[in-house]
């Protein structure tokens, strides 16, 4: 399976490095000196990883064959994508990569459907889950302990306990503004 794990971003002083942003939860394992990257547009590579470092918090590369700003510049806004197997799970007990929370059925403890996860949006505090209803509305649910309860990837499904308001009826929270006019 492939997955984005960066995007190349402007090239950094004169020998070729660049900065990436980072989609990865694991860059010190998928970009490594010595890893082989796809890139998005095709043409653009393989890319090889040369060296790595990070600077002022953000993380530069260097590509085998690219020694200058020129050539660094020229990769700008290219994705790199990383071949991940499947069954492959991170090291922390209660860790999941995204590709596997991907399109899990997101249900209540008792059981009432709440939708499907479609995205993962990975913010400062916590990460959300994106769930889209069955009606089409979206609804985002923080993957917290105390909210997700259970993440069954066998059954393909994530349990949570809401909290009230969470799941509530968006039309019933917009109505309820009109009422104090």
């Amino acid at each position: 399976m492939q997955l984005v794990v960066a995007r190349i971003g402007r090239a950094h002083g004169i020998k070729g490095e660049v900065t990436v942003e980072v989609r990865t939860d694991e860059p010190e394992l998928r970009l490594g000196p010595g890893a082989v990257l796809a890139t998005d547009p095709a043409g653009v590579g393989p890319l090889t990883i040369e060296t790595g470092r990070v600077h002022s918090g953000r993380l530069l590369l260097r590509f085998e064959g690219v020694k200058d700003r020129t050539g660094a510049e020229a990769l700008r806004n290219t994705l790199l994508i990383a071949e991940i197997d499947p069954e492959e799970l991170p090291e922390g007990e209660d860790e999941y990569y995204d590709h596997q929370l991907m399109d899990l059925d997101v249900v209540t403890v008792d059981g009432t459907e709440v939708g499907r996860i479609t995205e993962i949006s990975h913010l400062p505090s916590q990460d959300l889950f994106i769930v889209e209803r069955p009606d089409g509305s979206e609804v985002m649910i923080p993957f917290v302990e105390e909210i997700v309860t259970e993440i069954d990837l066998a059954e393909q499904k994530a349990v949570i306990a809401p909290p009230p308001g969470l799941i509530d009826d968006q039309a019933e929270i917009d109505s309820s503004w009109g009422d104090e006019s």
